[in-house]
């Protein structure tokens, strides 16, 4: 893949908020796990990534387009997470410029509103041009709890066969806990690793059949 000027990326047709509202990493949401969940793209798991184990922890039908999951490792919960994969599968077609731009706008404004001077973005395309990386760095303060550096990598992949078009996102997340200047150079130094790693691994076959939308909270 090739690194992308992000002031190149096509303005396009506008892509809604709740459609890539899945901020689910950072300290924008605070999610719990459910005592069952549901498996709603079907994907076999647990899955594999980095030559680790990630196991079906969280799931949520948001739309009736729109379903999104979550994988953590074994002992990991979601407020200590030290990795955490998420998936969002949409079940129409949806700009890939744009759903990329969008995070591009997000973690830049953000990085404004925190005053966040650890934070950057890069925007990686691949050289057919089907897909688009954007892997950023944040930050974070509880209010509660030890400060945190969180590197995210999101792959956007256009899906088109027999006639049936979706859109999913593949996102990796890392945290270290502790000095925000230490925590942020030891991820910045994981970067192209991790990068690799996600270049390279499989997107999950989905099975998606939706189900019941839940009530928002």
């Amino acid at each position: 893949m090739k690194i992308r000027n992000t002031l190149a990326i096509s303005l396009g047709l506008a892509f809604s908020s709740m459609a890539y509202s899945q901020e689910t990493k950072t300290e924008e949401t605070a999610t719990s796990a459910p005592v069952e969940v549901i498996d709603r793209l079907n994907i076999p798991g647990p899955l594999t990534f980095n030559e680790s184990e990630y196991f079906l922890t969280w799931s949520k039908q948001n739309s009736t387009t729109w379903a999104q999951q979550q994988y953590l490792l074994r002992d990991d919960d979601f407020k200590n997470y030290k990795e955490l994969i998420n998936i969002s599968y949409f079940d129409k077609e949806i700009d890939i410029d744009n759903a990329a731009k969008q995070k591009v706008e997000y973690v830049e404004k953000r990085k404004e509103r925190t005053q966040d001077k650890y934070s950057f973005v890069n925007v990686t395309e691949s050289p057919d041009g089907k897909e688009i990386i954007v892997d950023y760095l944040v930050t974070v303060v509880p209010q509660d709890g030890e400060s945190y550096a969180e590197y995210n990598i999101d792959r956007f992949k256009n899906f088109d066969t027999n006639e049936k078009k979706s859109f999913l996102i593949f996102s990796y997340s890392k945290r270290i806990a502790g000095d925000l200047k230490y925590s942020s150079k030891a991820l910045s130094k994981e970067r192209s690793r991790l990068m690799e790693a996600v270049i390279t691994t499989a997107i999950p076959v989905v099975t998606y059949k939706p189900t019941a939308v839940e009530a928002k909270k």
